[in-house]
C-alpha cells in the first residue's frame, strides 16, 4: 500500500476556496481505482492549514491519480491560494496486524 500525507497553509482570504476545491478533490479522488482512502483534515493547532491523508492500492493507482488532469488542476489552483508552499510526501508501507 502507499501511504500519501500533504498539506496546504491557506491565506485567511483564501482558506473558503481552498476548503471548496480540497474537498471537491478528495471526493473525485475517492471514486478513482486503487484509492483505498482520501481524506482532509483542519490542523487543530493551526486552523488556516488543511492535512491530506490518502492510502493507495499500489504505485500504479497513486501515479494514475497524479496522472488525472482534474488532480493536476488541484495542485495548480492551490499554488496561487497558499500563504506557503504545499507539502506531499509519500510512503510505500505495509500493514502490520498486531505488535
Amino acid at each position: 500500500m502507499i501511504v500519501v500525507t500533504g498539506s496546504v497553509t491557506a491565506r485567511p482570504d483564501t482558506f473558503d476556496e481552498v476548503r471548496k476545491l480540497s474537498l471537491e478533490h478528495v471526493h473525485r479522488s475517492r471514486t478513482e481505482p486503487g484509492c483505498i482512502l482520501h481524506a482532509v483534515h483542519i490542523d487543530c493547532e493551526n486552523p488556516m492549514r488543511l492535512v491530506f491523508l490518502e492510502q493507495w492500492a499500489d504505485r500504479a493507482a497513486l501515479l494514475t491519480h497524479f496522472a488525472v488532469p482534474a488532480s493536476r488542476d488541484f495542485v495548480g489552483a492551490l499554488q496561487g491560494l497558499a500563504a506557503a508552499a504545499t507539502t506531499i510526501e509519500i510512503y510505500d508501507s505495509t500493514k502490520v496486524d498486531k505488535l
